[in-house]
């Protein structure tokens, strides 16, 4: 059932996505080679716990193991933070991260560069930021759920590369995974139309390759089957009678 949240329920969401927001910030600048995932996990864990109520919400959410998912270079979504797992120079690390205040949960992810990288994989990053732009631009009143798919899926498909299809976006606040799915594909005018007070959040995956995708044997970390690198950027955000709210965004 989809959940319509009033003004009250929105602004608390919001002062959740302010702390991720900084959170998502933060670990964006203390990404460098040689670093393990586990550094990142704790510096983001200790960042949420230091605003007084935050909560970082993957800790425990389906008895995932730590507070942040971290993915690396093929690995699309849901990697575990491990102190053996260092990045390198020339990959690239997806951190998807969510904030618990108040009851409410707000959901964000980036993809950053580990020093220096190759061409194609800064016009993954860049092409998959542009087509969370698109998506987050199409969820005004007048549209619907297909309306936010289309836009993402044309700006991936028009530069080369492929929508990740077994994984969506998805309703968010009293609980982290609401309804309405929010797939990153679709046609226009397609599915539930868009209300003020629905609490969205917005996430393409993008994949070099093809689309496919298999489950690694931690049962959690998601993979591209050809081996291709992904990406992956997100943002919580509130449907309005006019433009679309971002919930997860600093001030400004």
């Amino acid at each position: 059932m989809i959940q319509i949240k009033s003004q009250r329920e929105i602004e608390i969401m919001a002062r959740g996505g302010e702390i991720l927001a900084a959170t998502v910030k933060l670990l964006e600048e203390s990404v460098r080679p040689g670093m393990t995932t586990m550094d990142l996990d704790k510096i983001a864990d200790d960042f949420i716990r230091s605003h007084p109520g935050a909560t970082p919400a993957f800790k425990g959410l389906y008895n995932f193991p730590a507070s942040i998912c971290t993915s690396i270079n093929q690995e699309i979504v849901h990697g575990i933070p491990s102190k053996k797992r260092a990045i390198e120079e020339g990959d690239i690390i997806s951190i998807d991260i969510g904030v618990k205040l108040e009851g409410y949960y707000t959901d964000s992810a980036t993809t950053v560069a580990v020093g220096r990288i190759d061409d194609e994989s800064k016009k993954l990053l860049d092409v998959t930021k542009q087509a969370l732009a698109a998506g987050i631009e199409a969820a005004t009143p007048e549209n619907h759920l297909g309306d936010i798919g289309a836009a993402v899926q044309q700006v991936v498909e028009a530069a080369g590369f492929s929508v990740v299809r077994d994984l969506v976006g998805h309703g968010i606040g009293v609980g982290f995974h609401e309804d309405p799915q929010v797939p990153n594909y679709g046609k226009p005018k397609r599915g539930v139309r868009l209300q003020p007070g629905l609490t969205i959040a917005i996430e393409p995956m993008v994949n070099v390759g093809g689309p496919g995708t298999r489950t690694m044997p931690d049962r959690w970390t998601v993979v591209s089957v050809d081996g291709t690198r992904s990406a992956h950027f997100e943002h919580t955000i509130a449907i309005t009678e006019k433009e679309p709210r971002v919930l997860t965004a600093l001030p400004g």
